[in-house]
């Protein structure tokens, strides 16, 4: 499966392709800077929306076609809106309804000790008080204790990614010395790299972070199942 970045252009005619409007689009591998993202995509599943047409209703009882960018691109763009405006309860729609969603607080995923939660739990996120222990501070060692909305600010939203300067689909933008096993842990899966690969030049990259969003075809759908923070470490 080839890897893209996508680039403003793209960006701009993806959301078109979603609007049911055709657009010629050519992907490439070069790099260079996206767009603010746009406040529009696809209405969430099991939501209404009046603006969506009955050709795009009827487009989205096919089959998924898992090799597609396009719904891809749209899914991960709209739970980044919904991560950005904390809104969980359209954010548990897109939650894998078996499966759940896996949290990482850094680049390497643990399966067996990175924290799970099921789209229930998502969507009642403001009333969890519960301090969970979600892994261990990078250089320190101690552990993550924090409620999910503390976890939330720190290692999930730490910054406002629906201003990334890059978005890979399949493919990690910044990495430093951590590994990066995603595609190995996620497998059946895709995933949508949100990333600042720096927010000062001074700091010579190290400040670079990002949001991974890992996604699971599932019929009709594309459902979240992973939730990887990733930022320069020791």
């Amino acid at each position: 499966m080839k890897r893209f970045l996508i680039f403003p252009c793209v960006l701009c005619m993806v959301i078109g392709l979603l609007a049911g409007i055709l657009l010629p689009i050519n992907l490439t591998d070069e790099s260079i800077p996206v767009p603010n993202t746009p406040n529009n995509f696809t209405a969430p599943p099991g939501t209404s929306q009046s603006a969506v047409s009955s050709s795009d209703a009827s487009a989205a009882s096919e089959p998924l076609d898992p090799t597609d960018n396009f719904p891809l691109l749209g899914a991960a763009c709209a739970v980044n809106r919904c991560l950005q405006q904390q809104n969980w309860t359209v954010l548990s729609s897109y939650v894998h309804p078996s499966r759940g969603v896996t949290f990482t607080p850094y680049s390497t995923v643990e399966p067996d000790s990175n924290l799970n939660f099921t789209a229930s739990q998502i969507k009642n996120l403001a009333q969890d008080q519960t301090v969970y222990t979600w892994g261990f501070e990078d250089g320190r060692g101690d552990p993550i204790q924090m409620t999910i909305q503390q976890y939330y600010a720190r290692y999930v939203y730490d910054a406002d990614y629906t201003q990334a300067s890059e978005i890979g689909i399949d493919r990690i933008i910044t990495g430093g010395n951590a590994l990066e096993n995603l595609a190995e842990v996620y497998t059946g899966c895709r995933f949508v790299d949100f990333s600042f690969p720096s927010a000062d030049p001074v700091n010579d990259g190290l400040d670079w972070s990002s949001l991974k969003l890992v996604f699971q075809p599932d019929g009709e759908r594309w459902y979240l199942v992973g939730i990887v923070h990733g930022e320069w470490t020791i």
